[in-house]
């Protein structure tokens, strides 16, 4: 993974509050939301066939992201999950195997790997595409935390927990709020329980102008289960390679569905 040069500190901003924290409870209802949604989701772009991985967030499996993976495999994309057990943190060899299969899964189909990742994994697919850009068409993060301190989510704890490392030190070894160099789309939720929602904002690049931020109505916990992050997803993967544009939130109905990320 690319290491940061010197760099002035992070932006704190504050974890979320106790009922933000309790609205996470409402993620099961998001799953079943998906139900009276499927019309409008079916009618998603479809895919090209083009390689998809999908990375879970932290102390998530794959089977957290088979919801996902399957509404995005039925829309035509060749989709993998990491294959790496629970998600808790970048142990020893996490990040190369993660490395490796991106390289094979672009050499195999012989075409560049969209990467979508939920909150931690969404930071791995972030660091992946700037060490591998020749093999990533795009990146799509969910509730990933990457430009605020480590202590703007409320699950640094858990992380050092499982991880047996120190966020502090941890994210000194990159340069995380810097966009990858590829097209780069990031979901939030303003009622995030565990990420401060400011921490996902992706600031302007200088060097990559086709970078976004989607803000959509959902938990933490449940966006990776959210038909209205699904939907952004689908749109995102289904541009032209090579002819991106931003996300448009079209009619009265999208405009209400996804709020105006720019608004105070």
């Amino acid at each position: 993974m690319a290491k940061a040069s010197k760099k002035a500190p992070p932006e704190h901003h504050p974890a979320p509050n106790a009922w933000l924290m309790a609205l996470e409870l409402r993620a099961p209802w998001e799953l079943w939301s998906v139900l009276p949604s499927w019309p409008a989701l079916a009618k998603a772009p479809v895919g090209d066939g083009h390689p998809v991985i999908v990375f879970p967030g932290l102390s998530a499996s794959d089977g957290s992201t088979l919801p996902l993976r399957a509404y995005l495999n039925n829309l035509g994309y060749d989709i993998s999950g990491w294959n790496q057990g629970y998600n808790f943190g970048p142990r020893a060899g996490v990040l190369e195997t993660a490395k490796r299969q991106v390289q094979e899964t672009a050499e195999a189909s012989g075409e560049a790997v969209s990467l979508v990742g939920w909150s931690l994994g969404g930071v791995y697919a972030r660091e992946l595409a700037k060490e591998l850009p020749q093999h990533v068409r795009s990146v799509i993060t969910l509730g990933t935390p990457f430009s605020g301190s480590h202590k703007s989510t409320n699950a640094w704890r858990l992380y050092e927990l499982t991880s047996g490392r120190s966020i502090a030190q941890e994210v000194e070894n990159f340069d995380l709020p810097t966009a990858p160099p590829v097209p780069t789309t990031s979901i939030y939720s303003r009622t995030d329980g565990v990420v401060a929602w400011p921490a996902s904002l992706q600031a302007p690049c200088k060097n990559n102008p086709h970078t976004e931020n989607v803000e959509v109505f959902a938990s933490h916990i449940g966006l990776g289960l959210n038909p209205s992050a699904w939907w952004v997803v689908a749109d995102r993967l289904a541009q032209t390679h090579g002819a991106w544009k931003p996300f448009e939130r079209e009619g009265r109905l999208q405009q209400w569905v996804f709020p105006d990320p720019t608004r105070p």
